[in-house]
């Protein structure tokens, strides 16, 4: 079961904020603001004045009135920008779901975690709930950042992870370069796996007791692992796989979301590829409607040449 907590201190900051949307261009005082949501005065001043230097908020200095600030257009513009890809995404991805009878998603991180924007799935699918969330941090969201610039692998690596993981850099590495070459990363099928993925849908990261995430911990072996490398893959042989994934690229070649198709059964290797080279065929369909671009791989690359995982 998904585990929640609420943190009044967070509600009553949305709640000025939701306050000032729906007063629609209309600017308030603190007094009219405390009154009306029905909080103190001095906790009202506290959370305005941390909004106003965010950005979030103006404040007029000869009225002592607040409204919206410039730092929510930026935010609305990402968010729509959020909604307008997941609407390609699910435009692509449709052939595809219909095709393998699959269930296709269209991911993306949004601040600390990772969401699911858009899902296409045939009518005897499990449900694909859109908006559920999972903690951007190891053990999860490796494929976030597979195909982004080295720097952006090591700043997720260097996350406290949410459960108890072990680091291969070899394999790792391996890894890496196999999915930055082939363009898609195809993840295998264990009993384990689909538990962690089942019991960290909607957990903000380090809620789990540490008696709770040390037992998990134990499903979790190290970062990669139910990751297929070439030589895995016989083309006649069989092999079970959980999902494909795919990246598509923004207009600075940075990468943005992230297409998978599930599997959930044992498939040939030559399967596998064919899927494969149809899921980056899409991403690369998204990409180009969206004005992306691939990027140039020199540019992933830290000074090393290598991740430092």
């Amino acid at each position: 079961m998904a585990m929640a907590r609420r943190s009044p201190p967070t509600n009553r900051v949305v709640a000025v904020l939701d306050h000032l949307v729906a007063a629609r261009g209309r600017r308030l005082g603190l007094s009219a603001l405390a009154r009306e949501l029905g909080i103190s005065k001095p906790t009202c001043l506290g959370i305005v004045t941390e909004l106003v230097a965010a950005g979030y908020l103006v404040r007029d200095p000869r009225t002592l009135t607040y409204g919206l600030g410039p730092a929510l257009v930026a935010a609305g513009r990402a968010a729509q920008r959020s909604f307008v890809a997941g609407d390609v995404a699910r435009r692509h991805l449709a052939p595809l779901a219909e095709r393998y009878h699959a269930t296709c998603t269209a991911s993306a991180v949004v601040g600390d975690e990772i969401m699911v924007l858009e899902a296409v799935a045939p009518p005897d699918a499990a449900p694909v709930k859109v908006g559920e969330r999972y903690p951007f941090a190891p053990p999860v969201g490796l494929m976030y950042v597979l195909w982004g610039p080295d720097a952006e692998l090591d700043r997720w690596l260097a996350k406290e992870p949410t459960l108890p993981v072990r680091m291969d850099r070899e394999h790792l590495r391996a890894v890496v370069e196999r999915c930055r070459t082939s363009g898609y990363l195809v993840e295998s099928l264990t009993p384990a796996g689909m538990r962690l993925h089942s019991l960290m849908a909607g957990v903000a990261a380090y809620e789990l007791p540490r008696e709770v995430r040390a037992l998990v911990g134990e499903m979790v072996s190290s970062l990669g692992e139910r990751v297929y490398l070439g030589a895995d893959l016989n083309p006649k042989g069989r092999h079970p796989v959980n999902l494909i994934a795919a990246p598509t690229y923004d207009a600075d070649g940075g990468q943005e979301l992230v297409l998978t198709l599930h599997v959930g059964a044992s498939v040939t290797g030559a399967a596998i590829a064919r899927r494969g080279a149809e899921l980056v065929a899409a991403a690369d369909a998204v990409t180009a409607e969206l004005g992306g671009a691939a990027p140039v791989r020199s540019r992933w690359a830290s000074p090393s040449g290598s991740p430092s995982a």
